[in-house]
């Protein structure tokens, strides 16, 4: 059981930590402007699928390349949605970070 016990310390740890709050805090603030909020889903959504398409080795999309810079442009105009973008790399980064911590400690049974 020592090994739930620590991954429940690590996720009590990552919504401790400065970069989840941070993250958390300035999304729900954003995403109670219900327009803003479907701009920056639709840009997530976006980016979610043409990052798919890349990790698969797949053409990326011209036309979806241009409309997710287009969006971008116009999301950062607004500086709370740049600042939300910047924290959620600083998060994202951190999660990445974890999972690589794990994943070189199993990595001799892996392949």
């Amino acid at each position: 059981m020592e090994v739930y016990d620590n991954a429940n310390n690590l996720a009590k740890a990552i919504k401790d930590s400065k970069e989840y709050k941070e993250y958390k805090e300035l999304k729900d603030e954003l995403f109670t402007n219900l327009a803003l909020k479907e701009q920056v889903e639709e840009f997530e959504k976006i980016r979610y699928e043409e990052q798919l398409l890349a990790m698969q080795g797949e053409k990326q999309s011209e036309e979806k390349m241009k409309k997710l810079q287009e969006l971008y442009q116009i999301l950062v105009q607004n500086p709370r949605v740049k600042e939300f973008f910047d924290k959620e790399v600083r998060f994202n980064v951190m999660i990445a970070d974890i999972n690589k911590i794990i994943g070189e400690a199993i990595k001799d049974v892996l392949s």
